[in-house]
């Protein structure tokens, strides 16, 4: 097993290099992942789950591409909420089914007054915009302002390299 968040043992670093473009679409990913590295599905589950853990990997996730989905008026909003309401605000977000994920980030002002970024999903820009819209509506009085920057195009997504 790996020592700490920066040492990787050499079956850890087997693991990490055949999953780091992805899971393989298999209905057992990780007995596959097993089969190919000579180990059980379990060992490699433990180790996953340790390095996830530690750090060392920060997340397992589905990375959709929205725009072959049908998805091609996505939009970022960005929100300037209560810092003290931001945490709540972002997991009420998140858990919208037209949001792919939402985080606070520090505000840098007076540039950049926004502290709440949620991913919004729509058809087209007008379907984001009522979505938006609902976002704005659920702060109420919270929403001190809010502004959405839509996507030009989409960027090359990849995970953890070695």
């Amino acid at each position: 097993m790996c020592n700490s968040r920066r040492s990787l043992d050499e079956l850890d670093r087997r693991i990490v290099v055949a999953t780091q473009a992805g899971l393989p679409l298999v209905a057992e990913p990780y007995l596959q992942i097993a089969q190919q590295l000579g180990t059980s599905e379990a060992e490699v589950m433990e180790r996953m789950q340790h390095m996830l853990e530690t750090g060392v990997i920060r997340r397992i996730g589905a990375v959709p591409n929205h725009y072959t989905l049908g998805f091609h008026g996505n939009g970022m909003s960005v929100w300037d909420v209560p810092d003290d309401k931001a945490q709540l605000y972002g997991r009420r977000i998140g858990d919208l089914e037209f949001v792919s994920h939402a985080y606070r980030r520090p505000r840098h002002p007076p540039e950049w007054r926004y502290n709440l970024f949620a991913m919004v999903h729509g058809k087209d820009r007008n379907e984001v915009m009522e979505k938006v819209a609902r976002i704005a509506d659920m702060l109420g009085d919270d929403n001190r302002a809010h502004e959405v920057l839509f996507s030009t195009r989409i960027l090359k997504k990849t995970g953890l390299r070695i």
